[in-house]
């Protein structure tokens, strides 16, 4: 924990760009951010989109982090993220002369995001670490109907599959200490 916020310090003294965002069982740095393949708004500045998205995908990762061991905490460093989709001038779809840009969905246009993480116990011991490069070839396929009409709905799709697959073991164990009648089973 010490280490991560030393390195962010550092690094924003230096001039590189991060963000951080912390809260809960999650803290995300979002490391280079102007960098990333696609975070771009259909109808608002760069940086209200970016920093709107970072926080939808903080508290999503939060939401998620709950269910996994009391005390253990999830650090996660993002190197890029492309969200489905990609976004096109209005009046390059078809839209005559609107204002504002036009995020189109197709099955080609998958989302990824890139980051490495850390799950940490109560004492701050590592659980668990990895590389990651999150793909969802099949994001259209699948059922969002958790998602249906929310900002994200694909990445979130895709986060929540390698949640459940990455840290399966945890929310198994938890679940055991949790229902004292499967722990006798």
């Amino acid at each position: 924990m010490k280490t991560l916020t030393r390195l962010i310090v550092c690094g924003l003294a230096f001039g590189l760009s991060s963000h951080v965002m912390a809260q809960g069982k999650v803290e995300i740095e979002w490391d280079k951010p102007e960098k990333y393949r696609d975070v771009r708004p259909s109808n608002e500045s760069r940086k209200r989109f970016r920093e709107a998205t970072f926080k939808r995908i903080d508290e999503y990762m939060n939401k998620l982090a709950s269910e996994l061991p009391h005390n253990s905490k999830l650090l996660m460093t993002v190197n890029d993220l492309d969200l489905a989709g990609e976004v096109f001038p209005a009046s390059f779809v078809g839209l005559g002369h609107s204002t504002s840009d036009v995020r189109v969905i197709k099955n080609i246009d998958i989302p990824r995001m890139k980051f490495s993480y850390q799950l940490l116990d109560e004492l701050g011991q590592v659980i668990q670490q990895s590389e990651v490069n999150l793909k969802d070839m099949s994001f259209l396929d699948r059922s969002n109907s958790s998602f249906r009409n929310e900002p994200l709905r694909y990445e979130k799709n895709m986060l929540k599959r390698w949640f459940e697959e990455e840290f399966e073991s945890q929310l198994a164990q938890k679940e055991t200490k949790e229902d004292p009648v499967i722990s006798k089973l």
